[in-house]
């Protein structure tokens, strides 16, 4: 099997954050997004960033900007599927997503997608944590899946381009509908799929880094 390309996820309009690109806010000294680009490009084959808007503003990073093809800010589902047509223009297989606001997720966020995925009916697969961090990674607890983080296989793009202009918007339920797998991860010391969301967030960030 390819290498998955992946998929940076910033078509969202950051109202918690006053609007603008959080992908562009300053963390320590460089951009959330910088961040975001140093943990995933060592674990893909390729790399692109899903934006709406002025792609010029994202010119310095060097990689393809990838609008959303479904209108009317429809959520991660219709980055997820630009992303999926761009990899099969590229001839892959699949694609791995991350959150452009999440600058903590794991360095080996990928292979463990991947063995999550292994011997479902799909090359499909979602990031979770424990509900309870203190639980540890027993099994039966409860768990938070990350929706923006996944593994999706481009052999499912035509499924998913209608199932949004049917009007589908939550990305679990088109997940659940095709039997995707469970990527666990710790939640400990802090859940690495802690995003910034707002001020509070971005100053939290700097606290973690320092």
């Amino acid at each position: 099997m390819k290498q998955p390309l992946g998929v940076i996820l910033a078509g969202g309009l950051a109202t918690r954050m006053g609007g603008g690109d959080k992908a562009l806010l300053p963390l320590a000294g460089r951009t959330l997004l910088d961040r975001v680009i140093e943990r995933l490009e060592p674990q893909v084959a390729g790399l692109a960033l899903n934006a709406n808007g002025d792609p010029a503003r994202f010119a310095r990073t060097r990689l393809p900007v990838l609008a959303d093809s479904v209108p009317g800010h429809p959520g991660p589902l219709a980055g997820v599927l630009a992303g999926l047509d761009w990899a099969a223009e590229q001839g892959a297989d699949s694609i791995v997503t991350v959150a452009a606001d999440t600058p903590f997720f794991p360095c080996d966020l990928v292979p463990w997608l991947l063995l999550a995925a292994e011997g479902r009916p799909h090359l499909l697969a979602l990031a979770c944590t424990p509900r309870d961090p203190g639980a540890g990674l027993k099994s039966g607890g409860r768990l938070n899946r990350h929706p923006t983080f996944g593994l999706w296989p481009v052999a499912l793009r035509e499924d998913l381009r209608a199932a949004l202009n049917d009007g589908l918007r939550k990305v679990v339920l088109w997940t659940d509908r095709h039997e995707a797998g469970e990527a666990l991860f710790p939640a400990t010391p802090f859940d690495p799929f802690f995003n910034v969301n707002t001020p509070e967030d971005l100053a939290r960030a700097e606290a973690l880094i320092a």
